[in-house]
């Protein structure tokens, strides 16, 4: 238990807190799913892939870590592969980051102000809207998050048990997406800063924490020695660039798309900042920044501000592309800057704070779910909101059953949105022969996987050629053909359809 030097004791919330906590991390979750699943078709491409990549339990696959997949792995083997699935799974993993957030902030003021930070920091695009979009960078959230409190009460405290879990969280982080190195990094830089490293606890400490770290990610390192470190061609790739003018274009474009998408925060704190100036709340007093450690402020600036100036700084000393989405881990602790501007009563200030944010939250859930449904359909824009993946696994189903009757269609050979629109929507749900490759379907057998048969599936709107591995399957299929259909309303442009039908062989018994 730590103590302020305003008598206050922070340290564990009481059950009352804790309840009160989790109930908005409840109905966040509840507003976006339920919201989501009734204006979706379909969901995004990263929901899709992780959607066909549950199809089985792999320590690793050719674009990222496991442990998204293995999350919905165990989702799917509860609840099946319904769309709302990749809604909740991301929002999940939102309301648990937004936990921890809360948690570290307990550590070094109370858990009313604690919680103001939370609800601010919530309605960030990164926790909101892009929350549910169930991929490696939002399943990043919580684990991120949990780090950095456990790397604040490893330092503060000197706890074998924090050093140890840290360790262990660091490596699911790791698990989750390589990009976990740059807080890591951050957390080194903080320790040598502030002389930390001369301490033969921190030293013994971090030591002890490498030594889980270690553990917990060796059944992947294991993976990527034995498959050509496949992920890591794959984010070679994603950091190329042409020229060093794009290489500062990105960097503008990050920045500005950083700034956009914490940009509802901003909307909370100019709310706050008005309604406090006219209506202004008992017991002004200090900031509460003032009221927090210095040590503590620094944990905050360093910790908070660092993975992102790292970022552009790398990127721009390396000449490496940036996208967008990597930077969603970087501002979990915003919400904390507002303590150096908020004053007065708690009390009033969460009630008031707590208004605005449900209010932002509730718009922008109920604008997306217009926007992503209605209005989406009704403009006949291609949004993969609205595409059509019931009715293209009906007419896909109906072209199997036409030349393969009485027997389950149980594999469809496609990319990975088209294929995975269709599997997820056959009864019973069918897999995914992403571009028939092995490589990229490791849930299949080369050996039997087409004991059963299978559709192979591609389109010729997407105005990409599909792989040549996918073509040549084509050319076995015994039976070929053709569908057309809308993608939603009659203003949209619609979309053309190439199967074939392998038919099973006398190996399936199925």
């Amino acid at each position: 238990m730590q103590q302020s030097n305003t008598g206050r004791e922070y340290g564990s919330p009481s059950l009352a807190w804790n309840g009160t906590v989790l109930a908005f991390l409840v109905g966040m979750v509840a507003l976006w799913t339920l919201l989501c699943a009734i204006s979706h078709k379909a969901p995004d491409l990263d929901g899709m892939e992780e959607l066909v990549w549950a199809s089985s339990f792999e320590f690793g696959y050719t674009k990222h870590p496991p442990l998204p997949s293995w999350l919905l792995y165990a989702l799917t083997g509860i609840f099946g592969k319904p769309i709302w699935l990749v809604f909740f799974a991301g929002q999940l993993v939102s309301a648990l980051g937004l936990w921890f957030v809360w948690r570290f902030g307990c550590e070094f003021t109370t858990p009313r102000r604690a919680l103001i930070a939370t609800l601010m920091v919530s309605t960030t695009m990164y926790f909101s809207l892009r929350g549910t979009i169930f991929n490696h960078n939002t399943a990043q959230l919580w684990s991120i998050a949990a780090c950095t409190w456990l790397f604040y009460r490893a330092l503060r405290y000197a706890k074998t048990s924090s050093w140890l879990w840290l360790g262990a969280v660091a490596g699911l982080s790791m698990m989750t997406k390589y990009s976990a190195v740059v807080q890591f990094a951050i957390f080194l830089v903080f320790i040598v800063v502030h002389g930390h490293w001369r301490d033969q606890r921190v030293q013994r400490g971090v030591v002890q924490a490498a030594v889980v770290f270690l553990l917990v990610i060796s059944p992947h390192v294991y993976w990527l020695i034995d498959n050509q470190f496949a992920p890591f061609a794959y984010l070679d790739r994603s950091l190329e660039m042409q020229s060093y003018a794009q290489v500062l274009k990105g960097i503008l474009d990050f920045t500005i798309d950083q700034l956009a998408r914490i940009s509802p925060m901003f909307v909370v704190w100019i709310g706050l900042y008005v309604w406090q100036r006219r209506n202004p709340v008992a017991d002004r007093g200090q900031t509460y920044a003032s009221e927090i450690g210095a040590w503590d402020k620094s944990f905050l600036l360093w910790v908070g501000l660092g993975p992102i100036v790292a970022t552009v700084l790398l990127a721009a000393l390396l000449g490496s592309r940036l996208t967008a989405s990597w930077g969603t881990t970087f501002f979990i602790l915003y919400g904390y800057f507002a303590f150096w501007w908020l004053r007065g009563s708690s009390r009033a200030t969460l009630r008031r704070t707590a208004v605005l944010v449900i209010a932002i939250h509730v718009l922008m859930a109920v604008g997306y779910a217009v926007a992503r449904g209605p209005l989406a359909h009704y403009s006949g824009r291609t949004a993969r909101s609205t595409f059509p993946g019931p009715e293209v696994a009906q007419r896909i189903q109906q072209a199997w059953e036409a030349h393969v009757p009485g027997k389950p269609l149980t594999l469809v050979a496609s990319d990975t949105w088209l294929g995975g629109n269709i599997a997820i929507n056959l009864d019973p749900v069918a897999e995914v022969f992403i571009g028939a490759s092995y490589a990229d379907s490791p849930w299949l057998s080369p050996d039997t996987a087409l004991d059963c048969g299978a559709v192979v599936v591609y389109s010729p709107s997407w105005g990409t050629r599909p792989s040549e591995a996918l073509l040549a399957l084509h050319e076995q299929a015994r039976w070929k053909g053709t569908e057309s259909l809308r993608w939603s309303s009659e203003k949209s442009p619609m979309l053309e359809l190439v199967w074939g039908v392998i038919p099973p062989t006398e190996a399936c018994t199925r």
